[in-house]
């Protein structure tokens, strides 16, 4: 049995995160961080599909 892995990437630098995922691998709302850029961002995964959780920032949103 082969499962396949893919290695995860920074969605705004584009860099190899420390985090590997199988083909089976569900995440959801997982907080991605990358050492090269110190950005974390928010991602769904579902059969290799990376999906980018934007959430509005604090300061913008209107009262």
């Amino acid at each position: 049995m082969d499962i396949k892995t893919e290695w995860v990437h920074c969605p705004f630098c584009h860099s190899k995160t420390r985090i590997q995922i199988r083909e089976d691998t569900v995440l959801v709302n997982f907080p991605l961080f990358c050492p090269k850029c110190k950005h974390i961002a928010l991602i769904n995964v579902k059969q290799f599909n990376i999906a980018i959780i934007k959430e509005p920032d604090a300061k913008t949103q209107s009262q």
